[in-house]
């Protein structure tokens, strides 16, 4: 029990003592809540656009011999332990062997490389690790899926961790443990 003096204010401008009597209790630490974050799943580490359009010739036609040259003869070490997505922007015709070229040179030091956009990259980053994610630790729990953050969430993480958690728990809230939309609950 707390028996430390409280201030109180009045509205006629005097402050008085109250002694506490009971005990503050933090109703959501007690709720039995399991507060899931995705920015735990986040990937630290750069992310890099790698667009294939300035190894074409006038940026729409991809000369054999001259991209093969250029394979040969980059510092592939500027993309090390670096997340990679492989594009073309423009509208030429790539033969798909360019990007199988260009991922067997990049995977000796990357972490990853993908076709697709920053975004897709996200989202396949983000589904590598919630794969790993022992969803048995979540049995009949009940489940806020923390909304807001700091860093860029796609929303197909927050859709795959759904589809994850709904086999096993109790509920699905969405927000802060102080202030959650309910989503789920099991029948």
């Amino acid at each position: 029990m707390d028996q430390r003096p409280h201030e109180r204010g009045c509205s006629g401008g005097i402050r008085f003592y109250v002694k506490m009597e009971n005990e503050i209790v933090n109703r959501v630490s007690e709720s039995g809540l399991v507060t899931i974050n995705l920015e735990d799943f986040y990937p630290s580490g750069e992310r890099i656009l790698f667009d294939i359009k300035n190894h074409l010739f006038q940026e729409m036609i991809l000369r054999e011999k001259d991209f093969r040259e250029y394979i040969k003869n980059e510092d592939w070490n500027k993309y090390k332990d670096k997340y990679v997505a492989l594009t073309c922007s423009n509208d030429a015709i790539v033969p798909t062997w360019a990007y199988m070229l260009l991922t067997i040179q990049l995977n000796l030091v990357v972490k990853k490389v993908i076709f697709g956009s920053l975004d897709e990259l996200e989202i396949v980053l983000f589904a590598e690790n919630l794969a790993k994610l022992d969803v048995e630790f979540y049995r009949n729990s009940r489940v806020v899926i923390k909304g807001c953050g700091k860093l860029p969430i796609p929303k197909a993480a927050y859709v795959q961790l759904t589809y994850l958690l709904l086999p096993v728990v109790k509920s699905v809230m969405y927000g802060e443990p102080c202030s959650t939309i309910p989503l789920y609950k099991r029948k």
